[in-house]
């Protein structure tokens, strides 16, 4: 095991087990701010209340309930969307983070710290300003998401910023620049749109929250790669 770390582990087992810690560290602390936002539903139904407030006072209409209502009539579409939601966040983020981590490790640390940097500013949204999501808020959603797993995984008033759009939209731009095939660059160039309009069509965010989730995103890949701030920081840690 130790001669296999050695031929295909970028930094060894000792490196691989740090970062598996912090990624189940980050687990934890989503699981504390789910617990806090829980406990204060009514201004989390309030705040979803207000988004849509907002929206219909802009647009006139709520077009995720258009999106929504066109992939229920389709079934392989609805089963293609339901797969986006549920998997885009843990799965795709997951495999994409060990791809670059064993692949393109020269790409690792800056797609780590953008991915860990907009978790974290997503979690302080949700601890003060929770945000029911469409499908909760009697609006003319239908909610497909009842079941005791969905409750026991999923924090159920983390709408706004939407984390789904700002990882999708981290891992589209870095695995865009570091695969080779041009086939693997177009996947990766729409990947972004594809999960923001399957968020949508869940009936799980409004174009509000993938707004913010974009913005959260830009945000933290500027604070990573911006190579003054990063400066600064190497020069406090020295």
């Amino acid at each position: 095991m130790v001669a296999a770390g050695r031929r295909h582990l970028p930094r060894g087992w000792a490196d691989l087990g740090r970062q598996l810690a912090i990624w189940f560290g980050f687990a934890v602390l989503y699981q504390v701010a789910r617990g806090v936002a829980d406990r204060n539903p009514s201004k989390a139904f309030a705040n979803g209340q207000a988004v849509v407030n907002f929206e219909t006072r802009i647009t006139h209409r709520l077009y995720e309930l258009t999106f929504q209502n066109f992939v229920d009539q389709r079934h392989l579409l609805e089963t293609f969307v339901s797969w986006t939601y549920w998997n885009s966040e843990f799965t795709v983020v997951g495999l994409a983070v060990l791809f670059v981590y064993l692949r393109r490790h020269e790409a690792f640390v800056g797609f780590r710290n953008s991915i860990l940097l907009a978790n974290m500013i997503g979690l302080v949204g949700y601890v003060f300003v929770p945000t029911a999501p469409p499908r909760l808020l009697g609006v003319g959603f239908v909610n497909q998401h009842t079941d005791g797993l969905v409750n026991l995984a999923a924090n159920p008033y983390a709408a706004m910023p939407s984390l789904h759009a700002a990882d999708a939209l981290i891992i589209g731009v870095v695995l865009f620049g570091v695969c080779r095939r041009p086939w693997a660059k177009a996947f990766w160039a729409v990947w972004p749109m594809w999960v923001w309009f399957a968020v949508m069509a869940t009936g799980n965010h409004f174009w509000l929250d993938c707004v913010a989730g974009i913005g959260v995103a830009i945000l933290a890949m500027t604070v990573v790669y911006n190579e003054r701030i990063r400066r600064v920081f190497a020069a406090r840690r020295a």
